[in-house]
């Protein structure tokens, strides 16, 4: 989010909790990306805020309820007010539970746990959601169009398009069994916390072989996870390495360090296989 709507949106959120009688006179940015995290104290709140018009708020919020109803470990709702989607000066904002990060990061076995966990619970829910597929169809559109990503050289073009189309019609064949996933479950989005693991950040949850989302995981704690198709999982990390490639292109991208992060995407792909995971990218880019 840009520096201005920083700024509105930060005086959205304290106007919101305020009427709702939560005291919130200071709001410390977590995070800040097509969304703002925003902890709102001292009423200590998780705020996410994003322009109004994005219907997936809802959904969240909305699969928010239904994990916490079969003991999914994922963040929980603010309970000191209602469920649900608050507007406010063209902004759209979701209250909830601020955990407070404890150290050591959450361990290989105990992300593998969770992360099974979750996907248990999900399987106990009947929730419309897209497909993965869908992910895959919205990377290529973007791929393919010169206005929406018009930095991206027509070889490299070419070849993104190619191996997103190629990678598409070689895991659908596999005619794997699909569920509901999280979508996105990198560490970046898994809270360590008293209680355990936590996932956060809902709005990317899709329908696909659980592979997908072990593809956004460190190798450690793929390896714990039982049952796994490897050359599937193979699959899913270099399909994973390309959907990120594409978004950092978008020219509406407002990724931290994007810029150089697309390159790398790239670089990794043309490396060939093993394919990194997520986190070892980041690592690359901080330089580690």
């Amino acid at each position: 989010m840009e520096s201005p709507d920083v700024a509105r949106a930060i005086d959205a959120a304290i106007s919101i909790a305020m009427a709702l009688d939560l005291p919130a006179d200071d709001a410390t940015v977590l995070h800040n990306s097509n969304k703002l995290a925003l902890r709102l104290t001292p009423c200590d709140v998780l705020a996410r805020v994003a322009h109004a018009g994005q219907e997936v708020a809802r959904f969240e919020v909305d699969l928010a309820q239904r994990l916490a109803e079969v003991g999914c470990p994922a963040a929980a709702l603010d309970r000191r007010v209602d469920p649900r989607v608050y507007l406010d000066d063209g902004f759209a904002m979701t209250l909830w539970t601020y955990y407070e990060p404890l150290m050591p990061p959450v361990s290989p076995s105990d992300y593998a746990d969770a992360l099974e966990r979750l996907h248990v619970g999900m399987r106990k829910l009947d929730v419309s959601s897209p497909s993965f597929t869908d992910r895959i169809a919205e990377a290529e559109e973007l791929v393919a169009s010169p206005d929406l990503t018009p930095e991206l050289a027509n070889t490299d073009r070419r070849f993104l398009s190619s191996t997103l189309g190629r990678l598409r019609r070689a895991i659908g064949r596999r005619g794997v069994g699909e569920q509901l996933l999280h979508g996105e479950p990198h560490p970046g989005n898994v809270l360590s916390t008293k209680g355990g693991p936590l996932f956060i950040d809902l709005e990317t949850c899709c329908r696909g072989p659980v592979e997908f989302d072990l593809a956004h995981v460190p190798d450690a704690v793929s390896q714990r996870y039982p049952g796994i198709d490897q050359e599937l999982l193979s699959d899913c990390r270099k399909l994973v390495l390309a959907m990120v490639a594409a978004w950092r292109w978008d020219r509406g991208d407002q990724f931290p360090n994007g810029k150089h992060a697309r390159e790398e995407f790239l670089s990794a792909l043309r490396d060939g296989p093993p394919w990194p995971t997520l986190d070892v990218m980041v690592s690359r880019q901080a330089g580690l």
